[in-house]
């Protein structure tokens, strides 16, 4: 058995140990750190400042997030989704807010060397909060919501890939039945920085607001999930992104290339998958915006949970269909 790590049965939750921002101290619970994985570290209060203004100065030329979401709650229910709008997936009531193209910056540890400035060409739409257990079995009424922390308004979690392709699966074969998926586009898992540009939500610093206001983690969450939604959303209306399960990305794991990228997908070594966010049992450190891990994609873990997109296809020409969606 791993240091740190409390197994439950065929499932298993990990404790991750991170540098607390706010407490300056490494927690004993831990896993091992990836293979050539660049594990994204809290910023040193010894950093010049001149680094930390070049960096938020970029963004800030860069107009981070001026391509985001200006609209509220969703705007329809059960219609077709259309472009630069909110909508509500009828069945499962998954509400799904429209993000626009934009271009932002991703880096492990701000001025650590690996500054990579992201463009997002096409627009893409992201649940307002992490699937429930409610939502799941709407999805898959044949599979019991595998989650180590019951209740209907809690995020469904314990869930590895083979599962959450089964929910994404059917889910598309529903809509399209139903004439209500986007050509050329998909319910998936988002990719990372599909992700994190919701996350940040236009912002440039650790956090998207106030970490306590926002999200549930070690310090105010009595060790367990909660009800999606009970905290304060980001500017874009986006719940729990900051803490209450890490969320599971497209991507495989990888450090960041530096420079610039258009539409990134992640890394190429197919070992580990990406987890985003913070969880209930996490330091205030591992709630940040910027703040990455990784786990096997065959295991279900009591801590991470999903978020859906619908996006267009990342490769539609093995898929047979058109190269269409949302810009």
């Amino acid at each position: 058995m791993e240091d740190g790590a409390q197994f439950f049965p065929r499932r298993a939750i990990f404790f991750h140990g991170d540098r607390d921002e706010a407490a300056g101290v490494r927690g004993s619970r831990h896993i091992p750190v990836a293979p050539r994985a660049i594990t994204d570290q809290t910023e040193s209060v010894t950093r010049p400042v001149l680094t930390i203004l070049a960096w938020l100065a970029v963004n800030s030329a860069l107009g981070a997030g001026d391509g985001g979401p200006r609209a509220g709650p969703a705007e329809s229910i059960g219609g077709r989704p259309q472009s630069g709008r909110n909508f509500t997936v009828a069945g499962p009531a998954i509400a799904m807010i429209w993000v626009a193209p934009g271009t932002f910056v991703m880096s492990s540890t701000h001025g650590a060397g690996d500054d990579t400035v992201v463009t997002l060409t096409r627009g893409y739409w992201l649940g307002q909060t992490e699937i429930t257990q409610a939502q799941w079995q709407a999805v898959v009424p044949t599979v019991p919501a595998p989650s180590l922390f019951k209740g209907s308004d809690r995020p469904v979690e314990n869930v590895d890939l083979d599962l959450m392709t089964v929910f994404c699966r059917n889910l598309n074969e529903s809509e399209r039945l139903a004439g209500r998926l986007p050509a050329g586009c998909e319910y998936a898992l988002p990719t990372e920085a599909q992700w994190e540009y919701a996350c940040r939500a236009g912002t440039t610093g650790s956090f998207a607001g106030e970490v306590t206001a926002m999200a549930w983690y070690e310090a105010n969450s009595n060790d367990e999930t909660h009800p999606v939604a009970q905290k304060q959303p980001n500017a874009w209306g986006f719940y729990d992104m900051h803490g209450n399960v890490q969320e599971w990305c497209a991507d495989w794991y990888a450090g960041y290339p530096g420079g610039r990228v258009t539409d990134p997908t992640g890394g190429t070594l197919e070992q580990f998958r990406v987890r985003r966010g913070g969880a209930f049992n996490g330091s205030a450190g591992t709630c940040r915006s910027a703040y990455r891990s990784w786990g096997a994609p065959s295991v279900g873990y009591g801590n991470v949970g999903f978020r859906l997109a619908l996006a267009p296809l990342r490769n539609p020409l093995a898929a047979g269909q058109p190269a269409e969606g949302g810009r």
